[in-house]
């Protein structure tokens, strides 16, 4: 049979079994990505806030949906817009950890010589090629919102703490959404579980999209009030 075929076919029964598997016992599997992603959130907001207090703000003022600027469609979307690129970003990590770590040890077994040699090296290579980027996202997203932190920090004259804490309504299940492909892609890692990684992808989408949708809502409706409520300009 064909290697590529057959890379497919066992593809594909792996990712049957996986869902038989967790359909049996889906808090088993859901707990861990659910408290790995909501570590990483509360990491992540911890890099925003030491930012936000090293950053000198910029005194233009930011424009921000309910508060200073009207709330309308598209402030949802251009909210889901951008958490949609970092989903799938996550996402496809999860399908890169698949391809390296399951498919391609398969394909080797059918190669000889240099091919062979590629094919075995290329697995941990696009693993760690995969970890390296997802840190530099993580990194990328820290920056840019501590540095937006600090501006809204300086504006409404509140200290950076106390605005992370009217975030959290709408960050924490933010940011758990948009981190759960990255915890199922680290159990898997830890676990040697790479073949089930295709099917953690369809299912941390799947539980990530109407989070987001919720997310962006209460982010548009209700967070501004609660800037108004703690900010003496307001």
């Amino acid at each position: 049979m064909d290697p590529d075929r057959l890379v497919l076919l066992q593809g594909l029964r792996d990712t049957r079994a996986t869902f038989d598997k967790w359909n049996a016992d889906p808090r088993r599997v859901l707990l861990p990505w659910t408290l790995g992603a909501l570590a990483i959130a509360v990491v992540l907001l911890f890099f925003v806030w030491l930012i936000a207090l090293g950053t000198t703000p910029d005194p233009s003022k930011t424009l921000l949906p309910g508060l200073n600027a009207p709330v309308d469609g598209d402030a949802i979307g251009r909210i889901l817009f951008r958490n949609s690129l970092v989903l799938t970003l996550h996402a496809l990590a999860c399908v890169a950890g698949f391809i390296a770590g399951a498919s391609l040890p398969i394909q080797a077994e059918h190669k000889t010589g240099l091919s062979r040699t590629i094919h075995e090296k290329a697995g941990p290579l696009a693993i760690a090629f995969v970890g390296a980027a997802t840190l530099f996202s993580l990194a990328t997203q820290a920056w840019v919102l501590g540095g937006i932190a600090a501006d809204l920090s300086h504006q409404l004259h509140v200290r950076p703490e106390t605005l992370i804490l009217t975030l959290l309504p709408h960050a924490l299940p933010e940011l758990v959404a948009l981190f759960i492909p990255l915890a199922a892609w680290l159990v898997a890692s830890r676990n040697d579980g790479w073949d089930e990684l295709l099917a953690a992808t369809f299912v941390t989408v799947a539980i990530a999209v109407p989070a987001l949708v919720i997310a962006a809502c209460i982010e548009v409706f209700v967070w501004p009030h609660l800037l108004m409520a703690v900010s003496p300009v307001y």
